[in-house]
């Protein structure tokens, strides 16, 4: 990976349009929850995204409802792209967790409006595309109907070999009477749901993360599943090899015994 983005002068700039600046009419903003308090990261997940995309010299990851920007921040300071959206402006607005800290790099967005990010360098402006896509738990946050402008916002910024992976809430959740999930489905739903909308499912990338993700039944969601989409599954990178002792590392990483073990439960 080349040096981290964040310790030296990026000579480029990055810039968002938004056909709408904020989600002003998503339970999430107007009752903030996840938004405010979440902030979440996983160097077990950027270790298999890495592996998984060796040959790129800068990886270009755009996370969609990145709330406090923990995961975006991660990848900056292990030298990748990271771009984070988020519906809600009450992180920005009370310089909390990352956005104080990278602010260049987070940014507000209604992803179910038309958005486009494009790279600012050298006098140019170029679309930027990214090779994985991330989303946790968040797609349950979006009404049915604006699933598939949301769909066509990520194909449009997913490099031909990316990935778009996500944890998904089955789970109905009433925060002061407020419903924050919107489209509450089941898996299968949601595979035949992302099929209509051109976006095909790798179970088999789902196995190689095998548990280490951002989000998930071991780190913060109970119940979730995940997925990982892509527009052509011919051009979904191989999945690397990986020895007995590394799966047997990612099933105790963020387990019941280990949280014990380590105090943390």
């Amino acid at each position: 990976m080349t040096p981290s983005l964040t310790s030296r002068s990026v000579p480029f700039r990055i810039v968002l349009k938004a056909e709408r600046e904020v989600a002003f009419e998503s339970p999430d903003h107007l009752m903030p929850w996840g938004t405010k308090r979440d902030n979440s990261s996983n160097r077990q997940f950027n270790y298999k995204l890495y592996n998984l995309y060796p040959k790129s010299e800068e990886l270009r990851i755009l996370d969609l409802g990145c709330s406090g920007g923990g995961f975006v921040k991660s990848c900056l300071d292990d030298g990748c792209l990271a771009v984070g959206l988020e519906g809600s402006d009450f992180s920005r607005r009370y310089g909390r967790a990352e956005w104080r800290n990278i602010p260049e790099y987070l940014f507000t967005c209604d992803v179910t409006g038309h958005f486009e990010l494009f790279l600012e360098k050298d006098g140019q402006t170029k679309p930027l595309q990214f090779e994985v896509v991330t989303s946790w738990e968040m797609i349950e946050h979006i009404a049915e109907a604006d699933l598939a402008t949301l769909a066509a916002n990520v194909k449009k910024h997913l490099a031909p070999e990316g990935i778009w992976v996500m944890s998904v809430s089955p789970n109905e959740e009433f925060i002061h009477g407020v419903r924050l999930h919107q489209t509450v489905q089941s898996k299968p739903w949601w595979l035949r749901k992302f099929a209509d909308l051109g976006l095909e499912h790798s179970e088999a990338h789902v196995r190689y993360f095998h548990t280490q993700f951002v989000r998930g039944p071991k780190y913060g969601a109970p119940g979730s599943f995940h997925l990982v989409l892509t527009r052509d599954q011919s051009r979904l990178p191989p999945i690397p090899r990986e020895s007995v002792l590394r799966r047997l590392y990612d099933l105790w990483l963020g387990s019941l015994p280990q949280r014990i073990l380590c105090g943390t439960y």
